[in-house]
């Protein structure tokens, strides 16, 4: 998996799991931890990620493009901002069907320079979409912090500047990214129009798995990862009594069976044959 989550974990956790079943979710390429809460298959990730057709995506998407329309994901982008324009139209569709779902996008901070944010957030904001703007500002983007690159480094600023409801909270706690989704929650559903969610955040690792990452140095790494999410949140359910450390490492232990199961499941799968690789990409005419 070249884009990795860690650091990041609570901001797709308290998100999601303030959201309904039935809400519609668009991610971008750091999609895995958004996947995963949302309820696509690990087998179908992992396979997906080996390019096996039993993939979420038959293989075909690799990392950056997992999608399952039964659960309602609807896909990871390559693009910065790609994601955006595509949640602003399942949101319009949900509106003009008269239902009552709720479409969110995730996207960095870096997503926010781009002309496909300022449009989204406008169009989304004159119609009054049910769409929750969920902004991961890990300071950095793909590499370049976030004072370096963008004159206006309030994010809240810039969506309210649209008349959007806004707020700002610690992307490395899941419990206070939980309750400020359940209010943004609560805001869109009372049809009260979308609402904007900067969750600051840090990634532990590089862009990716190939990045040097010489735009910050390893000491404040070190420093974030003092209050990392998972860290901080098993702690504080340890000082509540409900969890101690044998509990916790029971837990790990589940996990990392559950992804040695997956890369097994992955490695059995099979490649696609060759002659359905035409497979959804033409569309079979008679010749002129």
């Amino acid at each position: 998996f070249v884009h990795l989550y860690i650091g990041e974990e609570a901001v797709a956790v308290g998100v999601l799991h303030a959201l309904a079943a039935d809400d519609a979710v668009v991610a971008t390429y750091r999609e895995l931890g958004h996947a995963l809460i949302k309820g696509v298959c690990m087998n179908a990730i992992m396979a997906e990620m080996y390019g096996r057709q039993e993939g979420c995506s038959r293989g075909r998407g690799g990392s950056m493009h997992l999608f399952d329309a039964a659960a309602r994901f609807f896909g990871g982008n390559a693009i910065v901002a790609g994601g955006l324009p595509l949640t602003v139209g399942l949101a319009l569709a949900e509106r003009l069907q008269r239902g009552s779902r709720l479409c969110a996008c995730f996207f960095g901070e870096g997503a926010m320079a781009e002309g496909a944010f300022h449009e989204s957030i406008n169009l989304a904001a004159l119609w009054q979409l049910p769409m929750l703007f969920c902004c991961e500002n890990n300071l950095y983007a793909m590499g370049t912090a976030l004072d370096r690159s963008q004159s206006q480094t309030d994010l809240c600023a810039k969506a309210s500047a649209y008349n959007v409801a806004a707020r700002s909270v610690d992307g490395m706690d899941v419990i206070a990214v939980h309750e400020a989704t359940c209010e943004a929650v609560e805001h869109i559903r009372a049809g009260h129009g979308p609402f904007f969610l900067e969750c600051r955040t840090y990634r532990f690792r590089a862009h990716s798995m190939f990045d040097p990452q010489l735009y910050r140095d390893q000491d404040e790494v070190e420093r974030w990862k003092t209050h990392g999410p998972i860290h901080t949140y098993s702690a504080r359910l340890k000082a509540e009594g409900l969890l101690d450390e044998p509990g916790f490492l029971a837990i790990l232990a589940q996990v990392d069976a559950e992804v040695e199961a997956a890369v097994t499941y992955a490695e059995n799968g099979s490649l696609e044959p060759l002659e359905a690789l035409s497979r959804d990409v033409y569309t079979p005419r008679a010749a002129p």
